[in-house]
């Protein structure tokens, strides 16, 4: 079947305006990867240190309190937060409320600055308790 050059192809991302809903958007799937990923290769390196004995535990430990370790688990805590927040917006957005191009807007940038919010206050409680 010999294809028409008349009629156009579905859109492309060129004709759309870019906003902060397609980011939030894009931001849900990149946070929800991250989880599965990344907290899946910590669940089973924590549980494989379990079951190897107390010194694969200390050396598990000592990873996971470094540095990098608090800097992986702040960045785990605030993906976990973006996406759960991010996950309540299109559960409202799925039943019909929110699509009102202001509404949509103002909640899109708000999500980031709650999950931000929330990761901060999740480590300043964990952070309070050891000094």
């Amino acid at each position: 079947m010999a294809r028409t050059t008349s009629r156009p192809l579905s859109p492309h991302l060129t004709i759309w305006k870019w906003g902060p809903h397609m980011a939030i958007s894009i931001l849900h799937r990149v946070t929800g990867n991250g989880l599965a990923t990344v907290g899946m290769i910590g669940i089973v390196w924590w549980l494989m240190a379990i079951a190897m004995g107390p010194e694969a535990y200390d050396t598990f430990q000592k990873c996971a309190t470094s540095p990098i370790g608090y800097l992986v688990m702040i960045g785990l805590s605030w993906f976990f937060f973006q996406h759960m927040m991010s996950g309540l917006r299109h559960f409202v957005l799925d039943m019909g409320a929110g699509y009102e191009l202001n509404t949509n807007k103002t909640w899109s940038m708000v999500i980031p600055v709650l999950s931000t919010l929330a990761t901060v206050a999740l480590w300043a409680t964990i952070f309070a308790g050891k000094f």
